[in-house]
């Protein structure tokens, strides 16, 4: 079997697949439970040891069980919404690996902490069982419902409330990244608002290499750039000219960022504001508050635009169904 082919009968074996992955992540971490060998099992890069890899031995041994019941039980409409559950689980353990392209930048800094090879494979594999588990929920879900398993059985035309709502999509998020774009390229201009400490914000002399503090001398922030082109990304997903752009590449950046940078966001947006009220002590050093709340905080609502503007451009590309013949584009809806 092809992978083309592979690809193509997903909802047949997506389940049996997130069964198999489970039963290994599970042993993976009962072993390493056991044994103590580094296999990179932690909470978000963070919790390693004996518990949090005795813990994710239980947990990963449920999803199993629960994979199972996806398997035998394909009438239960509860089973979905707890597939989902183990979904965020899986994006919980690969947190990390959905923001590795950030290492890609290493040449613009230095001194930086060496790459623990075993836990960006855990991560990226617990990624990889994030996908299975969608897919397997998705298609339980759609058997029980009665609709094509291919494509839920549901068209959709261009031009419909659909292309507005992911026209805001696409605005929203770039909104979203407007405070941080603009706070990071006043700070390389010299402009400190929000900033306490001494020297350069963003541009520690001591990790940044000689190329990036040449650039931010220059009135240019790196991740400026790069928040740059998130908006553009958002963008091309949301207006008539993405669609001139390959597709795939396209949904897997959209979904990539959306999974890292939402709760990525969420949690700087919280401390952020928690620790502007008083309520917790302490904060990002030479930091004021409010930029960890709005300037960083934004990365959520970007996330969760994107997600939506991504979701759009997936359904408004998404051709013809070929197992049940639903129309899904202008051409084969004959503009009915």
């Amino acid at each position: 079997m092809t992978p083309k082919t592979l690809l193509a009968t997903w909802p047949s074996w997506a389940g049996r697949a997130a069964l198999v992955w489970s039963l290994l992540y599970a042993a993976g971490a009962a072993l390493a439970a056991l044994t103590g060998p580094a296999f990179g099992y932690a909470l978000l890069a963070k919790g390693t040891g004996t518990r949090p890899e005795a813990g994710a031995a239980v947990l990963y041994g449920a999803a199993a069980v629960l994979a199972y019941a996806l398997l035998r039980r394909p009438g239960v409409r509860w089973l979905p919404t707890a597939a989902w559950a183990v979904v965020a689980l899986c994006l919980t353990s690969g947190f990390p690996a959905l923001l590795s392209p950030v290492r890609l930048l290493f040449f613009l800094s230095r001194n930086q902490d060496p790459v623990d090879r075993a836990a960006l494979a855990n991560q990226f594999f617990a990624v990889l069982g994030a996908v299975l588990w969608g897919c397997a929920a998705l298609a339980h879900r759609r058997r029980t419902l009665g609709t094509c398993a291919y494509c839920g059985g549901r068209g959709h035309r261009p031009g419909t409330t659909e292309s507005g709502l992911a026209t805001r999509a696409g605005l929203v998020a770039v909104t979203a990244l407007v405070p941080y774009t603009v706070l990071k390229t006043l700070w390389a201009l010299g402009v400190t608002p929000g900033y306490t400490g001494d020297g350069r914000p963003g541009a520690d002399p001591e990790y940044t290499s000689d190329l990036g503090l040449w650039l931010y001398d220059h009135g240019v922030d790196v991740t400026a750039v790069l928040a740059l082109l998130g908006m553009a990304l958002a963008l091309a997903l949301t207006r008539p000219w993405g669609r001139r752009l390959p597709r795939l590449p396209l949904l897997a950046l959209g979904w990539a960022g959306a999974g890292a940078l939402a709760p990525f966001g969420a949690f700087l947006a919280a401390f952020g504001v928690l620790t502007w009220t008083g309520v917790i002590s302490g904060g990002t050093a030479d930091h004021a508050p409010w930029v960890v709340a709005v300037a960083y905080g934004g990365f959520c609502g970007y996330g969760l635009a994107l997600a939506r503007a991504t979701r759009a451009h997936q359904r408004a590309t998404r051709r013809a169904c070929g197992r049940c013949g639903t129309a899904v584009t202008s051409a084969s809806t004959g503009g009915a």
